[in-house]
């Protein structure tokens, strides 16, 4: 599902990534842990197209059998949209937008026809318990619901990968372990695929595999 061979990163003259090399399956739900700067985030944000490596002539990486390295800005853009899915810390939601709003987005971006799509979204709300909050804007939900919300909305377009960044961080000890049990639910409903960093060691260790970062390399 996603290979990785070889990812650098500097940032001015600090190498952030130090030759990464990874190798995640279809339906695997891995966790990445280490210390703040180990380079987590960069990396996440790599593998999710959100930021580039450095060029390296043996530098690979490939998500669901894609190049993504030799794809332009337009084609990644739409690459990202219809085959990634991502939750963040802080939910990122627009607070003038209700929460069946805020699921439809990534939908309305990939063209999709706006009767399906509002119908996908209530059944995901529906689906993650929301059905009573479809009308509602953020700052009328709790800290859970927004973060539920905010999985609606990674998962409309029907991604193959999510990946998500310190997704319970923000959330009282009840709520995050909600959402980390969805998680597994959802990997075993959909067969989608979960990259996770986490500071949540209980989180980390129910991961299909626990992926340690110490000082920009992986170490199992």
């Amino acid at each position: 599902m996603i290979q990785a061979k070889n990812l650098h990163k500097y940032y001015d003259q600090l190498h952030v990534l130090k030759g990464v090399d990874l190798h995640i399956q279809k339906g695997e739900i891995v966790s990445i842990v280490g210390a703040s700067g180990a380079g987590k985030t960069t990396l996440l944000q790599i593998l999710g197209t959100l930021d580039k490596p450095e060029k390296d002539s043996n530098m690979e990486l490939k998500i669901n059998g894609d190049n993504i390295l030799g794809l332009n800005d337009k084609k990644l853009s739409q690459f990202r949209n219809l085959n990634l899915g991502f939750i963040f810390q802080f939910h990122q939601l627009l607070p003038e937008f209700t929460a069946l709003e805020n699921v439809c987005i990534p939908a309305y971006i990939a063209n999709k026809p706006k009767k399906e799509t509002e119908e996908e979204a209530k059944r995901l709300l529906e689906y993650l318990g929301l059905s009573h909050r479809i009308h509602h804007k953020p700052n009328e939900l709790s800290g859970g619901e927004q973060q539920r919300v905010a999985v609606a909305r990674a998962l409309i377009n029907k991604p193959a990968i999510i990946f998500a960044d310190e997704p319970s961080g923000n959330l009282d000890t009840v709520s995050a372990e909600n959402l980390h049990q969805l998680f597994f639910k959802l990997r075993d409903e959909f067969g989608q695929t979960f990259v996770i960093v986490t500071h949540n060691e209980e989180l980390a260790n129910m991961a299909d595999r626990k992926l340690v970062m110490v000082d920009g390399i992986i170490s199992e």
